[in-house]
């Protein structure tokens, strides 16, 4: 039995007749799903797409490569320790590790109810009060694709950075490290990541679980080297020296406004979320992998840190070193070598370009489920997969021109791109605020909730409102400049690229959205 050729209108909109459950079933399996794959997207109203190529080992490594926990903290270590010295960035990325796990707890329970590429939104659009339902999606949606996509040239440029590094130490004499050179590698990039996600696809989970490994040995392999080779700073100076880099008014505000290291070290742990369309057993599956990912991701983050600082990380000339990458400068100190340095630093090349390579293709999935419920402009070309492709070829492309335009504007001034790239945090932040949220307010009204495979239990209203407490607090803080009184270059312009963005959403929303745009919940059945 096949699907039907014939379409039905939903709400305005062609979609392919999805016939029965036993229909969706066959489907399923054909494209490498369960019989609770199949259950879970007829449910939802969605029809089967893409090929469930990924397993549990091959979605654990698509997560824990995307956030790069431990290369993360030797690669932006510096904003922590400026406002928070060495004690704050410590003790901070601890205290976000445990936040973060009831965060992604929170978003693993809602994972298991609706296993979709669309995430935080189609959450919103079940979960959220019946009157809020289709404009809070919404805006949720523009908020997780700008957010998911602005993190696609922040990739590019630091593998631009770390490239530029490279250069710098072997010869620091060259001429490297202009606007334009920056600008020129960062293309590089981005066609190297938006084609690896084309044109090897169907290698992803493979390439996923061999990069894992790599990720797990170049982390004992940083360890070994600056334990062993490293001169050491006293135990009481590491864990006990706060540092107010930023003239705050007090060390507390300065090691919060420290938070974007460990931020960017845990952000998009809902990556797997946005992969559930392609993961076997999902709904099972997805909640496991999210919370050990995470797990093993801070276990590892927290370890390198304290590492990091512990051996030289913190000194002023690894800080300022002219390589503009603090790690590199630190290894080269603890091996004195230029040949050993250039090998640890190819290795977080290829971590932090796998790293790119994935949160580029959650960004697509993102962008893709958006569009197939017409929440963006051109939803009818973004949304098409190409019948043999089996991936999201066209929203892949929309993510190669979106990050190209931020790219071209750093020939002239990287304050721009700076703005644009900044939004990702706080987008990203919001959309886990208003989706937890709406859980946990069906929790205090005592409404039921979707059934799952994967639940919080009773502990499902404490571990939310940690979850929520953190958030809001992680949220103000994004928008703080590194000092109070930043020159217009060193401005965090995510305010006003969020306020710009929450503007757009909501006159689009007004003007022709509220028309177009299928609110998830309205293709639910109801059984």
């Amino acid at each position: 039995m096949a699907f039907s050729n014939e379409d039905k209108i939903v709400n305005g909109v062609d979609e392919y007749e999805l016939g029965d459950n036993h229909v969706a079933s066959m489907r399923s399996s054909a494209m490498g799903g369960t019989q609770h794959d199949a259950q879970d997207m007829y449910r939802m109203g969605k029809k089967q797409e893409l090929r469930r190529n990924f397993r549990l080992i091959s979605i654990v490594g698509f997560v824990v490569v995307l956030q790069s926990t431990w290369e993360s903290a030797l690669l932006s270590a510096y904003f922590g320790l400026f406002n928070g010295g060495t004690a704050g960035v410590i003790w901070m990325t601890i205290i976000t590790w445990l936040f973060v796990m009831a965060m992604i707890a929170s978003l693993a329970e809602m994972a298991s109810m609706a296993p979709t590429a669309g995430g935080q939104y189609h959450w919103v659009s079940e979960f959220a009060p019946k009157s809020f339902q289709k404009s809070l999606s919404y805006i949720v949606g523009w908020c997780c694709a700008m957010g998911w996509v602005s993190g696609i040239p922040a990739c590019a440029q630091m593998l631009s950075g770390l490239v530029i590094g490279l250069v710098l130490l072997v010869n620091p004499e060259a001429q490297i490290g202009e606007l334009w050179h920056v600008t020129l590698i960062m293309f590089l990039w981005l066609f190297l990541m938006i084609g690896f996600n084309i044109f090897l696809a169907q290698h992803l989970p493979l390439a996923e679980g061999i990069i894992l490994v790599l990720h797990v040995l170049a982390f004992f392999a940083f360890l070994v080297l600056f334990w062993s080779m490293a001169e050491r700073s006293p135990v009481e100076e590491v864990f006990t020296t706060w540092t107010n880099g930023g003239g705050w008014s007090s060390m507390g505000v300065s090691a919060l406004v420290g938070l974007s290291t460990p931020l960017w070290c845990f952000i998009g742990p809902d990556a797997g979320a946005h992969m559930s369309e392609e993961l076997k057993d999902a709904s099972a599956v997805l909640p496991k992998a999210m919370m050990w990912a995470t797990f093993f991701n801070g276990m590892f983050g927290i370890a390198m840190m304290i590492t990091f600082v512990f051996c030289g990380g913190a000194l002023d000339s690894v800080l300022d070193s002219a390589t503009g990458v603090p790690v590199l400068q630190a290894v080269y100190n603890a091996t004195g070598s230029i040949g050993g340095t250039v090998v640890m630093g190819v290795l977080l090349v290829i971590l932090t370009f796998f790293a790119a390579v994935s949160v580029t293709a959650s960004s697509s999935r993102q962008i893709w489920a958006f569009a197939r419920d017409k929440g963006l402009p051109f939803s009818a070309w973004i949304e098409y997969v190409r019948p043999g492709w089996d991936i999201p070829v066209n929203a892949l492309l929309v993510c190669l021109g979106v990050s190209l335009i931020p790219a071209c504007i750093n020939f002239g001034s990287d304050v721009t791109l700076n703005a644009i790239v900044s939004i990702s945090n706080a987008a990203l932040i919001f959309s886990y605020i208003i989706s937890i949220g709406c859980v946990r307010l069906k929790r205090l009204r005592g409404e039921p909730l979707l059934a799952r495979r994967w639940s919080l239990g009773k502990w499902g209203g404490v571990v939310n409102d940690f979850a929520l407490v953190f958030l809001v607090v992680a949220f103000v803080f994004s928008f703080f400049p590194m000092t109070p009184k930043p020159a217009p270059a060193d401005m965090n312009w995510a305010a006003l690229m969020f306020g710009a963005l929450g503007i757009l959403a909501g006159i689009t929303y007004l003007v022709s959205a509220r028309h177009s745009y299928i609110a998830p919940v309205s293709l639910v059945k109801q059984e």
